[in-house]
Formats: C-alpha cells, structure tokens, sequence
C-alpha cells in the first residue's frame, strides 16, 4: 500500500509541475496606449512591456520571444516583434528592451518593415485584436538568422527549435 501511495504521489507531483511561464507587470488582459505603435495611424508610445519567465525546461539554450497579432486583416496575422538568441540564463527582459539596439539579442523584421517592438494598432473601428506575447525555450544556442531576416522565416525558425513556449494573451481595439 506504501508502494501505491508513493507512486500516486509521484504522480501528481509531476501533473502539478508547472511548465515555462511567462509574466508582466507592464501588461494584463488589455493593452494601453504605452504599447500602441507610433505611426500607420496609430499615435502611442510603441514601448515593449516587461517580461519574465520562469520554469525554463531542461535542454534550454537560448529564449525567443514574439508578439504576434492572428487578427489582422491581411490573411495572415501581423508579427510585432521577433526577440531571439537570448541568453539561457536570462529570465526576464526590462521595458523598453524592443525599443533600443541590443547585443542581448537580435531583433528581426516585423510587418512594419522594422526591427524592433512593434506597437498594436488595429485598425480604427475594427474588434479589438489580440495580442500574443510569446517566449520560447530553444534548443538552439542561435537560430543563425540574422535582424533582416523575414518574420515569417524568423517564425519556421522558432517553432521548428521549440521544447516549451508560454503566452500572455492581450487586446486591444481603437
């Protein structure tokens, strides 16, 4: 019976481990104005939120992060912002990070044809859009893209080398 117990026990240790989390104090379940781009139309702040993780799982080597709008009207979503080859020992980014040149990380294209953070910015009148901030767990050291790589194959990238990713879902509409 020990034995049985021991096991149980085990078990449900292992189905409440958490897994990669990823938290901000900068954003919640809406989006302000300090994240809403500066430009097609769009009069905000255009600064990155604070981000943290935690949990990274084993065979971690390197962080991606991403902040991906799957409702714009193009077909096929908007890339704001693609963060990658972050250091594995690195648990959280400071706000502003998407905003500056960095050698903690390359930051890519984004569908604004810039490198960097890139603020919401639905269109006017449009449902509010959501927001997908995403860090990865690689196990990759670099993805061996460089900052004008296209978002998209900075995405096949990231995916094709993901163990675990965690996501703060955000809106916004104007």
């Amino acid at each position: 019976m020990k034995k049985i117990l021991a096991i149980l026990s085990m078990c449900s240790s292992l189905l409440l481990a958490e897994g990669l989390t990823l938290k901000s104090p900068s954003i919640g379940g809406q989006l302000g104005l300090k994240q809403e781009f500066n430009g097609f139309g769009c009069k905000g702040e255009n600064i990155s939120p604070k981000l943290l993780w935690e949990n990274a799982p084993k065979g971690t080597k390197s962080f991606a992060i991403t902040v991906y709008d799957p409702d714009a009207p193009t077909g096929s979503g908007w890339w704001h912002w693609l963060a990658f080859d972050i250091n594995k020992d690195t648990r959280s980014i400071e706000e502003g990070f998407g905003n500056k040149e960095t050698t903690k990380a390359i930051q890519s294209m984004t569908n604004y044809g810039t490198t960097g953070f890139g603020g919401a910015c639905p269109p006017k009148g449009d449902k509010a859009h959501k927001y997908e901030f995403t860090v990865y767990a690689l196990n990759v050291e670099t993805l061996g893209l460089k900052k004008e790589t296209n978002p998209a194959i900075v995405g096949y990238y990231i995916n094709n080398h993901t163990i675990e990713k965690s996501t703060i879902t955000s809106y916004y509409k104007r």
